[in-house]
């Protein structure tokens, strides 16, 4: 039996797993089982709390498809608070270990458990090889930040994307309205466009003022989420080199809000947000050698 949590940041859910003592096999089956949301437990992906050599601890995760993932800013914050109200930790403030690179966290812990995390995302990745993104245009902001942008024609319709990493590469197009987008037609189509070598996570993003924007987000190797914690980081620095807003924002998900910050001293973007357990349990799974296919698939697995 293995012990699972299921945690959500804003409606963008995963599922939990404490490998701290004891690591798993077949995680990327696992992961794609495990998210089915009529047949196993239902979320967005799953994410491995594992040791690390020179953080507190290291964050594997894995998206609802099975493809392993560099980064999610609501995953993160879900890991500050499982490891703190777990018990694995007293510190308020961690060193996370991620595909991304090592990621700050600082914990506000109300009647003795985390309720809000506030994450240092490190500094935005504008070089379009750093992303990466291909065959686009540089661009300078009013700043004289150069930035870089990327066409794409859907059914005879330019799209414009501002290209940024967070340590996982996003397309970000800014839209008139996210309650009217169709996101179903465009977001596929962008996440494996070939500007993108390893595909794309595709912001949408409907300017407010200069202090509020609204964000629907179609994730790489999940679809529609309810939020994207990069994706929301991403989406302030778009909008601030493209010169719709200041360079702190609110950020409107479908999820919640999430607060963010591009801070000019340092240049690094900071994420805070709520974390919240949903609940918790144990699953016990089969894993069966199936001979016509290449990969091992989970043919069967309880709740209890």
């Amino acid at each position: 039996m293995i012990k699972f949590t299921k945690m959500e940041g804003l409606g963008n859910d995963y599922v939990y797993i404490d490998c701290t003592k004891n690591d798993i096999e077949n995680k990327s089956e696992i992961a794609k089982s495990i998210s089915d949301r009529h047949f196993g437990v239902g979320s967005d992906g799953l994410i491995l709390i594992k040791n690390s050599k020179d953080c507190d601890f290291r964050m594997q995760m894995f998206n609802s498809d099975g493809t392993e993932a560099e980064m999610c800013g609501n995953g993160i914050r879900c890991v500050g608070k499982y490891v703190y109200d777990k018990g694995l930790t007293e510190k308020k403030k961690l060193k996370i270990e991620t595909l991304a690179g090592t990621k700050i966290l600082e914990l506000n812990v109300k009647d003795g458990k985390v309720s809000t995390v506030r994450v240092d995302m490190g500094e935005p990745i504008l070089e379009s090889k750093d992303i990466p993104a291909k065959s686009g245009k540089t661009f300078k902001s009013k700043d004289g930040i150069k930035f870089y942008k990327v066409n794409i024609e859907i059914e005879d319709e330019l799209k414009e994307l501002t290209c940024i990493s967070m340590g996982n590469p996003h397309g970000i197009d800014f839209i008139a309205s996210a309650e009217k987008l169709n996101i179903e037609k465009y977001g596929p189509i962008i996440e494996k466009d070939n500007h993108f070598p390893n595909k794309v996570n595709a912001e949408f993003i409907e300017i407010i003022d200069k202090n509020n924007i609204k964000m629907r987000v179609w994730e790489r190797g999940s679809g529609e989420t309810l939020a994207c914690g990069t994706g929301a980081c991403a989406s302030a620095v778009a909008s601030f080199l493209n010169g719709y807003t200041e360079r702190k924002v609110n950020v409107e998900l479908l999820g919640g809000n999430l607060q963010i910050e591009w801070n000019e001293e340092n240049n690094h973007v900071y994420m805070t947000g709520p974390a919240k357990i949903v609940f918790e349990g144990e699953i016990e799974l089969w894993l069966k050698l199936m001979k016509t296919l290449k990969n091992y698939k989970i043919v069967t697995f309880f709740l209890q």
